[in-house]
């Protein structure tokens, strides 16, 4: 946009500030995008408020998906904040490799380490995007969406269910078709409903949580013949989704808009176009944070997009060697075993500024 205003004499300058709650948008310019902190902080509450009430109760395990579609960052930032029994990262998945009956293992493996101590409850978190990174999943979307793609108009026509399984069994491979055959039917159906603008399966309103729950169920029930489980296992399922994005913001993100919207008046009066307001030392006081500015181009790579290769910010994923995850790693087997539920509460906007202002965990990690 700023190019093509520059090339056709315009005076419209186009100026960007990072925003995204999922907390992919960052990189050696941009620390982190602005919404994220406050997302994360009223994520954790809810989080929070079902960990007191599981640990009150005992008698219940909550499967809790949180938004993040390509990237499991809210995720871990909300362990942290709450160390739940289980948290799935969907870069670990992937890179592992790892099938939906090796994730349903892993969740078993705390239940039943769990009820052996007298404890038939917990919180797993799940990030929104996990099904596109499991494998075999990933390959079955793929493979959806480019045969509903092609022949949309004869799809369309399939009206329910079993029409529209009937109609993938030529059109697809044996194995994922089998996939499809195996999930449970409300669920697998989620995965033939109305495609995004791209042609994409809107994969936020596939209840993965559910999945989980279903699979996660019969495995237990077959431990449990087996005289492997002796416990009893009850669940809740929870998608915290717009309600984490719509939240009255955190002073961090107050703060951080201020600057990013001040800078972006500067980068306006210096004449820039093309850039994207950025502000730096985040996890030191406001005072001493760095305003500047990015040319968006210095951010930019070639990925292959629709057919063709186009110029796009890379999304920041959870790196498996960075800091965060490895200080999440450190501790995740005592939380999957152990009750060791923390309970942020509310955000707080007034009082001492290491309860008020500070940032998020994950920042404070990767800039140690």
């Amino acid at each position: 946009m700023a190019e093509y205003f520059t090339a056709n004499g315009s005076s419209t300058q186009v100026i960007g500030c990072p925003k995204t709650i999922d907390g992919d948008l960052k990189n050696e310019h941009i620390e982190t995008s602005f919404g994220f902190d406050t997302a994360c902080k009223t994520y954790s509450e809810l989080i929070g408020n079902l960990c007191r009430d599981t640990n009150s109760a005992k008698k219940y395990w909550h499967f809790i998906k949180l938004m993040g579609r390509a990237a499991s960052h809210i995720a871990l930032e909300c362990a942290f904040q709450t160390q739940p029994n289980i948290c799935l990262i969907s870069e670990e998945v992937e890179e592992k490799g790892m099938s939906l009956d090796q994730i349903v293992e892993q969740i078993c493996a705390s239940i039943v380490k769990r009820a052996a101590n007298g404890d038939n409850f917990g919180i797993i978190l799940i990030p929104e995007g996990l099904v596109e990174f499991i494998p075999e999943i990933k390959k079955l979307i793929g493979e959806l969406n480019d045969v509903i793609a092609k022949e949309a108009d004869s799809f369309a026509k399939a009206e329910i269910f079993a029409e529209q399984l009937d109609w993938l069994k030529s059109r697809i491979p044996d194995a994922s078709f089998k996939i499809m055959q195996s999930l449970p039917p409300d669920i697998a159906a989620q995965f033939l409903m109305d495609r995004d603008p791209h042609g994409n399966v809107q994969v936020s309103r596939i209840e993965t949580e559910k999945l989980l729950v279903g699979m996660t169920e019969k495995k237990l029930k077959e431990m449990k013949a087996n005289k492997k489980y002796t416990g009893s296992f009850s669940y809740q399922t929870h998608f915290f989704g717009y309600e984490g994005r719509c939240a009255f913001p955190s002073n961090f993100d107050s703060d951080y808009c201020y600057s990013l919207g001040f800078s972006a008046f500067v980068l306006i009066a210096s004449g820039l176009t093309g850039y994207l307001s950025s502000v730096k030392n985040l996890t030191k006081p406001a005072a001493k944070w760095i305003a500047g500015g990015v040319p968006l181009t210095m951010m930019m790579n070639m990925e292959q997009r629709h057919g063709s290769k186009k110029p796009v910010i890379k999304k920041a994923l959870v790196e498996l060697d960075g800091k965060p995850f490895k200080a999440f790693v450190k501790t995740r087997d005592t939380w999957a075993e152990k009750t060791c539920f923390l309970f942020p509460g509310a955000i707080q906007y007034f009082g001492p500024a290491e309860v008020c202002d500070q940032p998020t965990m994950t920042l404070k990690l990767e800039h140690e």
